[in-house]
This record gives C-alpha cells, sequence and structure tokens, in this order.
C-alpha cells in the first residue's frame, strides 16, 4: 500500500529490515518487519507497538526517527528514518579501534541522545555497536530504542535466550535479572566505549552465563592498560560508567554527556 519494499538490509533477532519506497511522502524509508513468531505472541505485539509509539515520540538529531506503526493481516512492521552508513559492530570488525578523540565523540553523541530518551521515560536497555549508527558525514545516531523491553519481557524467551548476542553490554543488574533504569544504559555505554578504544570488550567468555558473571562479579582493567594512547580524563570517564554499582555511575546521561 503506502510503503513499498524496495531491498532487503538486515536480518536480526526479532526482524528483517528493508529500505522501502514511502509513496505518499516520496522518501525512502527503513522499515522493520516483526518475524511470525514473534506476531503471534498477542502480549508481545501490544508491547512491541507501546514501546514503538514511545519511540515515535522521540526527536533528536542522534536518535533514528520512528515515523509509523503498521499492520497489514498478519504482518506488523515500524516505519523508521533510513540512514545510509554503517554501524559500529561492521566498524569494529573492519578498524579495530579508534582514535580516542573520535570515541570521546561518539560517547558524547551517544550520551546525548540517552539524556534525551531518559528525559521521556524511555531507557534503551540494549546499548551495543550494532545500535549505534554512523552517518557519511560523521553523524552518530542510536536506534531501536524502547524495543529491547518488549522482547526483553516476552514471555516465550527464556532469560538465556534473551541475553544470547547482547551480555557482552549488559550491566550488573540486569545480568542479575533486576530493574534496568537510565544508569544500566550508562554502563553499556561504558562497554562500548572501552571496546572502541581497545578494539576488545572488557569481559569475554565461552558463553553469554560466563560473561555475564563477569558483569557482576570481576572488574576489567582500566582500558590504557591496553591502549597507552588513551588520555587519562577518558580513562576515568569509561571506568566510571563501568562501576558495578550503579550509585557510583554517572547518575544522569547529561552529566555524562556533559
Amino acid at each position: 500500500d503506502r510503503y513499498a519494499l524496495v531491498s532487503h538490509l538486515a536480518r536480526g533477532g526479532m526482524a528483517e529490515v528493508w529500505i522501502a519506497e514511502d509513496r505518499v511522502l516520496g522518501r525512502r524509508v527503513a522499515v522493520k518487519i516483526l518475524h511470525p513468531q514473534f506476531a503471534e505472541d498477542a502480549a508481545f505485539v501490544e508491547r512491541f507497538r507501546r514501546e514503538s509509539q514511545a519511540a515515535a515520540g522521540l526527536s533528536h538529531p542522534n536518535i533514528v526517527a520512528v515515523y509509523d506503526w503498521r499492520r497489514d493481516g498478519d504482518t506488523y512492521f515500524i516505519v523508521m528514518e533510513l540512514v545510509q552508513g554503517r554501524d559500529l559492530r561492521d566498524l569494529l570488525r573492519s578498524e579495530g579501534a579508534l582514535p580516542p578523540q573520535r570515541v570521546a565523540e561518539i560517547g558524547s553523541a551517544v550520551g546525548l541522545a540517552l539524556s534525551a530518551a531518559h528525559n521521556q521515560g524511555l531507557v534503551h536497555r540494549d546499548i551495543k555497536p550494532a545500535n549505534v549508527l554512523l552517518t557519511p558525514d560523521g553523524g552518530v545516531k542510536v536506534t531501536d530504542f524502547g524495543i529491547a523491553r518488549a522482547w526483553d519481557d516476552s514471555d516465550q524467551l527464556t532469560r538465556t535466550g534473551a541475553v544470547i548476542g547482547t551480555a557482552t553490554y549488559f550491566s550488573p543488574e540486569q545480568a542479575q535479572g533486576l530493574t534496568a533504569d537510565g544508569r544500566s544504559d550508562l554502563y553499556a555505554l561504558g562497554v562500548v566505549m572501552y571496546e572502541l578504544l581497545t578494539g576488545v570488550p572488557p569481559f569475554v567468555g565461552e558463553s553469554p552465563v560466563s560473561v555475564a558473571y563477569q558483569h557482576v562479579r570481576e572488574f576489567a582493567p582500566p582500558p590504557s592498560d591496553l591502549n597507552p594512547n588513551i588520555p587519562a580524563a577518558l580513562d576515568a570517564i569509561v571506568m566510571r560508567c563501568l562501576e558495578k554499582d550503579p550509585r557510583r555511575r554517572y547518575q544522569t546521561a547529561g552529566a555524562l554527556a556533559g
């Protein structure tokens, strides 16, 4: 109808992402189509709709805009801003560690995005390199706000199943099954910045459970131990984000970004 699929963009745990043409406004958009097994779960669909609508209320230059939520028969999808560029996961795979100045710029931009979302009561809960997009002109945009909450709360998925793939960036409280708040996003951002600075995340293991355990019990060395070119101030920012106790981290994303 209104949206004509043009080409396949990506496949994720919950959805297929396509480039589509918005026939009404005459522009290219990204369309995220829920996998059938999730579309069959009425409670999940309702959570997904609610979270997507909350994300649609966010307007910030560092956040991928959500335009629309639709149902076509048994198919559910959301329509988003199409961001030309690549995500940090791809950048890490191809280039490894980035210059500290660039990492500081990316961290600040993600912090501004989180601040805007947190001020609207929306916690991301799944900050990771794949959810941070870089535009051709060097801009930074965070995607998938709120969607992780719908997935996290799904009755279909075991706790272990929900952790796979994102345990590397889990906060200690998430790893223990506790409530995540804005400070959990800041921990995850600290993990992302650590990886961008050193080329490796602070904790690695053979299973999501082993990584989750390390987030709770182990202490990572400062990134400067792995890369001596990191300025002391940036080193300290990352390590404060990685504090086990949320009360010892930055208390707001604005404080971090500032």
